[in-house]
């Protein structure tokens, strides 16, 4: 292991927190053991990480670099053996060139903080999640994080144009391109973006930036099947003139546990339903695309696809819709023990998977506390949960689950990477020959292992 002292040294007395400092700490937001660790280092930039990676190189010190601590996956548990890394000084956001549409961020930087930045200068940054105050770029182009409007400006890969980081041995990649079109050689930055800082760590980026919606319409929809909800994602796609930003579904079970939980039983559309839409529109003329929304939503209600639909009239009422998506709160403490699943599917194999799963569960784990499915449809996205009273059953669960996504041809992470969680699940989505590959990558770009030990594979 490497002295404390000698980290000192590289990033400053003050920037150096201990192991025994750290123990009153809880790992991440949502697992409260105590953190684990011989200390925790703060470098200011890419030169004093780069110093304190060749140390850890030279010393085969176990390294695992934090971002906003709200991954879900376990990626950033750690032992007592092991330095953690926070890059949260390295968060200085450029000016957004306006012309080029693109700014250069640190990777210490907030999701939100970089929304704010290029909203004041008319442009939008096409990241957005859940976790926005809190989660760092760094951490969100680690695990290649997709959210509400993957629909249309797609995951974080889709975000970058040029990318720095920083490998083991302390080596510095910087490749800061700021135009799409770059065919010189291998594009490096694929290799490290959703690696989950196995391979290299990330310090800084070019992002693309997208014009500022000037305007933004949002509908819950009810309906009596999910082949109604397919084609309407289609008409809502071809016939809103590509502003359809989100397209989120929620199952009925979650979707009436969430009214009545945050709203006091007083859901928005009358009735009981089995699927709920949540669509919203961004453009670009505030009175055009306020008509055109109404039309278009209009229309899927003659053609008999939408059961109801209620319409924000306005942002307090939009804000309302959101939070039956997006409070989690009463979920957490309904599952005693949360066991959720971040899944990709072809929509035509979505209904048909979410229904064996409900009933595998009933007869293989009947002490279930539920099944709540939502998700980002228009990317083809679910986050199916469930719970139980205690731990014990949480292995079965899993593999019945993952067995059956393997069935019907998905993927074990959509968005929320593999950590230590899905690890042993790998297989499931990937081929011996791809993983195998992915060891004789780790192997080249980390040989002595230091980066986030045990993740991934």
């Amino acid at each position: 292991m490497v002295d404390l002292d000698d980290v000192r040294r590289i990033v400053g007395e003050r920037h150096v927190v201990d192991g025994a400092a750290l123990s009153g700490r809880p790992q991440d937001f949502w697992v409260h053991t105590p953190t684990a660790a011989l200390g925790l280092a703060k470098p200011k930039d890419v030169q004093e990480l780069s110093a304190l990676l060749a140390l850890c190189h030279q010393e085969g010190q176990p390294v695992i670099v934090e971002g906003g601590r709200t991954n879900l996956v376990g990626a950033t548990q750690s032992t007592g053996e092991t330095l953690l890394v926070s890059l949260e000084r390295l968060n200085d956001i450029a000016a957004p060139d306006r012309q080029g549409m693109t700014v250069e961020v640190g990777a210490g930087a907030i999701i939100e903080t970089i929304q704010q930045r290029c909203a004041t200068d008319g442009l939008r940054f096409g990241l957005d999640f859940g976790a926005r105050g809190s989660a760092t770029l760094g951490g969100a182009l680690s695990t290649n994080a997709g959210g509400f409007q993957a629909l249309r400006y797609g995951v974080a890969r889709d975000q970058v144009l040029g990318l720095e980081c920083v490998l083991a041995d302390g080596t510095v990649l910087s490749h800061l391109s700021s135009f799409v079109k770059d065919n010189t050689g291998y594009d490096l930055k694929h290799l490290f973006i959703g690696s989950e800082g196995t391979l290299g760590v990330i310090t800084r980026a070019v992002l693309r930036l997208h014009p500022a919606p000037q305007s933004v319409n949002t509908a819950l929809l009810a309906f009596e099947t999910f082949e109604a909800v397919a084609e309407t994602l289609g008409l809502m796609r071809r016939d809103l003139n590509g502003t359809l930003s989100s397209f989120e579904i929620m199952w009925a079970e979650f979707f009436h546990f969430n009214v009545d939980a945050v709203l006091n039983s007083r859901s928005p559309i009358e009735g009981r339903y089995p699927f709920y839409i949540l669509c919203e529109s961004e453009g670009f003329e505030a009175e055009a695309d306020a008509a055109l929304f109404e039309t278009v939503v209009g229309r899927a209600i003659e053609d008999g696809l939408v059961a109801d639909a209620v319409i924000a009239a306005s942002s307090r009422q939009r804000q309302e819709l959101w939070r039956i998506r997006e409070d989690f709160e009463a979920e957490m403490q309904l599952f005693k023990t949360m066991i959720d699943f971040d899944v990709s599917l072809p929509v035509a194999s979505m209904e048909a998977f979410v229904s064996e799963v409900e009933r595998r569960l009933n007869e293989e784990v009947p002490g279930n506390l539920g099944l709540h499915v939502l998700g980002h449809l228009g990317d083809g996205n679910l986050h199916v949960t469930t719970g139980l009273a205690t731990p014990e059953g949480k292995g079965e669960v899993r593999r019945l689950v993952y067995e059956l996504i393997s069935g019907y041809g998905g993927s074990i992470s959509a968005e929320h990477g593999i950590g230590l969680a899905k690890r042993d699940y790998l297989h499931h989505s990937r081929t011996a020959a791809e993983i195998a590959t992915m060891r004789v990558l780790k192997q080249a770009l980390d040989p002595k292992g230091i980066l986030n030990p045990g993740k991934v594979i």
